[in-house]
C-alpha cells in the first residue's frame, strides 16, 4: 500500500567531512534512532512492514513496505469519514456532445469506447456497524480501493511520532525534510507498457489503460477518460485535467475569432486611407525630436512600423475585446454547471471544509483545543489573534517583495528610454528607424529574465511564510500560497504590460517642454507603436516562459526514457521501478501556468488576436505532455479529495473583472479607434486628412529656439496647451468606458441568471441519494446513520462497533 526509502553509502558530504568525522557519525546515529522508533509505532498501529536491501554499486537501498490489514483500514475509513458505496448506478455519458450525436445517429470521431469504465454508486460515509450494507463488503481485498488504502496509509504516517511531538518530532514529512528517509510513496498498479504480445482490454491494469487511451500522442483527437483519471489519482488532478480539457475547448471559438480579426486587419492595412497619408513621401511632414538632443525626422520612416500597427489596431479591435469579454464571463459560467455535474459524478458534490481533517503539524503544534460547532467534537485550535499577527507579518513581507518588483520595472523603464534616446541619436538611418523595437526587444528579454528569477526565489519564500501561519485544513493552507505566489507572480509577469499599455507616452511632454523620469527623457508612443510594442512584449514573455517551462521537462523526459527502457529490458522490484520515477511536486505550477495564460489572453488579447490560437496549439499538447507525467513519469500521489478547482476558480473571476476593465481602456486610450471615429463622424468619414488632424505645431518658442518647423502628434494649441479636441475625445474615451462595462456587466448577470451554477438535473439527483443512502441505512438504532445525520456524523466511540476501540497508535497485540 505504500513504500518508504532510504539510503545508506558514501555520500559527498561525507567524503568532504573526513576531519569531521564524529559531527556526522552523531547525525546518522540520530537518524537511525528517529527511523527505528517511526518503523516502530507504524508496527503499532497495526501496519504489517516489510523491510527489503538492494545494492546498486557502493550504495545500499533500503525499501519498507507497508501494508494495511483489514481491520486498520475499517477502522481508519470511520475515523476519517470516507464515503463507501451503497448501490451501483446505471453507466452515465459524462460527455454531453456524445448524447446529443448518440440521439442524432451521427458518429463522434471524438468519443471512444475505454475498457472497464468505473460505475457509478449511492455513497454515503462508512460505518463498521453497517458494514455488511455497503457493496462488496464480502470481498476484504476489493472493498477499499487502492486510492483509499493510500489516503489511510498517507494519514497514518503523518501523524506518527519518532521522538517528542512538541519538538516537531512527528511525521514523514519531517523525517524527508531532513533525509531520514528518501522517499514516500504509493505504488503505480504496476507497468504501464503494454508487452509486445499484446494484451486484452480486460487484462490491462489502471495505469496501462490510462497510458494506452489518454496519455499517448495517436490520442490528441480523443476525449479525456476523466473517470478513470480520477479512479487512480483521486478528484483534484481529474479535475485538473477537466479544467484544463474543458478551457481548451473554449478556446477554439474565440481563435476562430482572433483569426478572423487578425486576416482583416491584413486585408485592410494596405487600404487603410491614414497609413498610405504616413507612407506617402511626396507629402512628408517633417516631426519634432523626440527629445532635447535628438535630431529631426521624417514622418514615412514610421510607414512599416504604422503598417505594422494595423494588424493588431484595426476596426475588427472593438468587436474582439466585446466578445473575449463575453467570452470569459460565458466560459466560467458553463464551468461551473460543467464542475457542479463532475462534483456530483464523483460523489464530492457536499464534500465541506469541515469535513476534512486538520493538517497533522497544525493537530500536535496548535497550543489548545476547541469544540467544533458543526460536529461537537474538541478539535486543536490556533487563537485568531496569534494567526492575524502572523498573516500580517506574511502580508508585509509579499509587500516588500512587490516592492522589489515595481524598483525593477522603474529600472527597465529607464533602461527603454536610455536605449531609444541613444540610437535615436545616431545618424544612421536604420537604426533611427528601428529604435522603439531594438529598446523593446532587448528590455522585453531583461523583462522576462527577471521573471523567472523572482519567480524562483519567491516561490519557496511563499511556502515557508504559508506554513508559519499554521492554517488548519490542507485546503485553506494550498489556498494561501495560491493566493500569496499567484498576487506575486502576477504583478512580476504583468507589471511592464501594464506600463505599455496604460501609462508608456502619457507624460512625455511636448518640444521645448520635454518630461523627464529621474533626469532621463519619458517615452513616447508614436502613431500606435504602444500595440506593437505590447504584443511583441506578451509574444516574448508567453514563448519564453515556454520554452524555459519545456528545457525544465528535459530531465523528466530523459528520466521517463531510462524508466521505459528499464520496463522492458528487465521486471524490476515494485519499489525499485516506482523510486526510479520522479517525486510529485502537486499541481500548483501546471495552474499557475494557465492562470497566467488565461491573463494574457483575457486582459491584454486585444493587442495580440492570435493569442487564443497560440494558447489552443499550446494546450492541446499540454494536456498529452501532462498526462504523459502522471502515468510515466512520476510517482503515483496520494489521491486526494476536491470538489472543485478551488482557490483558482476566484482567481479567474477576479482576472475576468479585469479583463473587461482592461479592454475598456486599451480601446479607449491605447487603441486610435475612438478619435478616428470622432474624426469620422466630426470631419471627414472616409479619413482623408485625418494624419494633418493629429498632429500638432510646433510651439513658437521652440521654433524660434530651433529655427526649424515641425509637427509632433498631440492634441495641444500653438502655446502648448491641451486643444479643445483633447478634452472632448478625454470625456468620449471616459464614456466609452462607463458604456463598455455597462454592457459586459449586465450581460453577465444575465448569462448568470439564465444558467445557474448547479443544473437543476444534479439538485434532484443529489435529494434523491440522500434519501435512498437514508432508507437503507436507516434502522433508528443508536449511533445509526439515521440518527445521526447522514454524511454529517463523526466516527462513532459506541462498544457496539468493532473497530471504535482500535487507538491510532496502541498495541495491535492487545486489540
Amino acid at each position: 500500500d505504500y513504500i518508504l526509502v532510504w539510503e545508506e553509502g558514501p555520500s559527498k558530504k561525507q567524503h568532504k567531512a573526513r576531519t569531521n568525522r564524529e559531527k556526522y557519525e552523531k547525525k546518522d546515529s540520530e537518524h537511525d534512532k528517529w527511523r527505528l522508533n517511526f518503523l516502530t509505532q507504524l508496527q503499532a498501529t497495526g501496519l504489517l512492514v516489510e523491510q527489503h536491501l538492494v545494492k546498486s554499486g557502493k550504495r545500499s537501498i533500503h525499501y519498507v513496505l507497508l501494508h494495511a490489514p483489514w481491520i486498520v483500514l475499517c477502522y481508519y475509513a470511520e475515523a476519517l469519514r470516507i464515503k463507501m458505496p451503497l448501490q451501483a448506478l446505471p453507466t452515465q455519458s459524462s460527455h454531453g456532445s456524445t448524447k446529443l450525436m448518440r440521439k442524432l445517429g451521427i458518429w463522434n470521431p471524438l468519443d471512444e469506447e475505454v475498457p472497464d469504465r468505473p460505475r457509478d454508486y449511492y455513497t454515503c460515509q462508512f460505518k463498521g456497524t453497517k458494514l455488511s450494507r455497503f457493496l462488496g463488503s464480502n470481498s476484504p481485498k476489493t472493498f477499499f480501493a487502492s486510492t483509499i488504502r493510500h489516503q489511510i496509509l498517507s494519514e497514518i504516517l503523518e501523524k506518527t511520532s519518532f521522538g517528542h511531538e512538541r519538538k516537531g518530532l512527528f511525521g514523514i514529512e519531517h523525517l524527508l525534510s531532513e533525509k531520514v528517509f528518501k522517499a514516500a510513496f504509493p505504488p503505480h498498479d504496476g507497468p504501464f507498457q503494454i508487452p509486445p504480445e499484446g494484451l486484452a482490454p480486460e487484462e490491462m491494469n489502471q495505469r496501462q489503460i490510462l497510458y494506452h487511451y489518454w496519455a499517448k500522442w495517436s490520442k490528441w483527437m480523443k476525449y479525456q477518460p476523466l473517470h478513470h483519471v480520477r479512479r487512480y489519482f483521486g478528484e483534484k488532478i481529474a479535475f485538473y485535467f477537466a479544467w484544463l480539457g474543458f478551457y481548451t475547448a473554449w478556446l477554439l471559438p474565440a481563435s476562430l475569432v482572433g483569426v478572423v480579426v487578425f486576416l482583416v486587419g491584413c486585408f485592410t492595412v494596405s487600404m487603410d486611407i491614414p497609413t498610405q497619408d504616413i507612407c506617402d513621401i511626396e507629402q512628408d511632414r517633417w516631426m519634432c525630436p523626440l527629445c532635447s538632443d535628438c535630431p529631426f525626422w521624417k514622418l514615412s520612416s514610421i510607414c512599416k512600423i504604422t503598417k505594422i500597427s494595423r494588424l493588431f489596431d484595426n476596426s475588427g479591435t472593438v468587436f474582439f475585446s466585446v466578445f473575449m469579454s463575453l467570452w470569459a464571463v460565458t466560459f466560467l459560467e458553463y464551468w461551473k454547471r460543467r464542475s457542479a455535474r463532475l462534483a456530483h459524478l464523483w460523489d464530492c458534490y457536499d464534500y465541506k471544509d469541515y469535513e476534512e481533517q486538520p493538517r497533522p503539524k497544525f493537530v500536535v503544534m496548535a497550543p489548545m483545543t476547541t469544540r467544533n460547532l458543526v460536529t461537537n467534537l474538541e478539535e486543536p485550535f490556533f487563537p485568531k489573534k496569534s494567526y492575524f499577527q502572523r498573516a500580517f507579518m506574511s502580508a508585509s513581507i509579499i509587500i516588500a517583495m512587490v516592492a522589489t518588483i515595481v524598483l525593477l520595472l522603474i529600472a527597465i523603464i529607464l533602461y527603454r528610454a536610455t536605449v531609444t534616446i541613444l540610437v535615436s541619436k545616431s545618424r544612421n538611418i536604420f537604426l533611427l528607424k528601428w529604435a522603439p523595437w531594438i529598446a523593446g526587444f532587448t528590455s522585453a528579454i531583461m523583462n522576462l529574465s527577471f521573471i523567472l528569477l523572482l519567480a524562483k526565489i519567491y516561490v519557496p519564500v511563499a511556502y515557508a511564510l504559508t506554513n508559519w501561519e499554521m492554517h488548519k485544513t490542507q485546503s485553506k493552507f494550498e489556498d494561501s500560497f495560491v493566493l500569496k505566489v499567484f498576487i506575486f507572480q502576477f504583478v512580476n509577469i504583468n507589471s511592464f504590460l501594464i506600463y505599455i499599455a496604460f501609462f508608456k507616452g502619457r507624460f512625455s511632454g511636448y518640444p521645448g517642454n520635454y518630461r523627464t523620469f529621474f533626469g532621463i527623457q519619458n517615452e513616447n508612443c508614436i502613431n500606435g507603436s504602444c500595440f506593437v510594442d505590447l504584443a511583441q512584449e506578451m509574444l516574448i514573455i508567453m514563448v519564453g516562459r515556454q520554452i524555459f517551462i519545456s528545457l525544465s521537462g528535459l530531465e523528466k523526459n530523459l528520466y521517463a526514457k531510462q524508466n521505459k527502457k528499464k520496463e522492458e529490458e528487465n521486471s524490476n522490484s515494485l519499489g525499485e521501478t516506482n523510486y526510479e520515477l520522479l517525486k510529485y511536486e502537486g499541481l500548483f505550477e501546471e495552474y499557475l501556468e494557465m492562470v497566467i495564460q488565461f491573463g494574457f489572453i483575457t486582459i491584454f488579447v486585444v493587442a495580440c488576436p492570435l493569442a487564443p490560437l497560440f494558447t489552443l496549439l499550446n494546450n492541446w499538447i499540454e494536456i498529452r505532455l501532462d498526462a504523459q507525467k502522471f502515468v510515466c513519469q512520476y510517482r503515483r500521489p496520494v489521491a486526494e479529495k476536491a470538489q472543485n478547482i478551488g482557490i483558482w476558480f476566484q482567481i479567474l473571476q477576479v482576472l475576468t473583472h479585469l479583463a473587461v476593465l482592461s479592454n475598456a481602456l486599451l480601446i479607449a486610450f491605447t487603441s486610435d479607434f475612438l478619435q478616428r471615429t470622432y474624426y469620422q463622424y466630426t470631419h471627414s468619414y472616409d479619413l482623408h486628412g485625418y494624419i494633418n488632424f493629429t498632429l500638432a505645431q510646433a510651439p513658437k518658442a521652440f521654433v524660434l529656439v530651433s529655427n526649424h518647423t515641425c509637427r509632433y502628434q498631440a492634441f495641444r494649441e500653438g502655446s502648448g496647451k491641451r486643444s479643445f479636441t483633447f478634452w472632448n475625445l478625454l470625456a468620449i474615451r471616459l464614456a466609452f468606458i462607463i458604456i463598455f462595462e455597462h454592457v459586459i456587466f449586465p450581460v453577465a448577470w444575465l448569462i448568470n441568471v439564465l444558467l445557474p451554477d448547479v443544473p437543476e438535473s444534479v439538485k434532484v439527483k443529489v435529494k434523491q441519494e440522500y434519501f435512498l443512502a437514508k432508507q437503507a441505512l436507516a434502522d433508528h438504532e443508536p449511533g445509526s446513520l439515521a440518527s445521526e445525520g447522514l454524511g454529517m456524523t463523526a466516527p462513532s466511540s459506541s462498544p457496539s462497533c468493532p473497530f471504535s476501540s482500535l487507538p491510532p497508535q496502541g498495541s495491535f497485540l492487545q486489540l
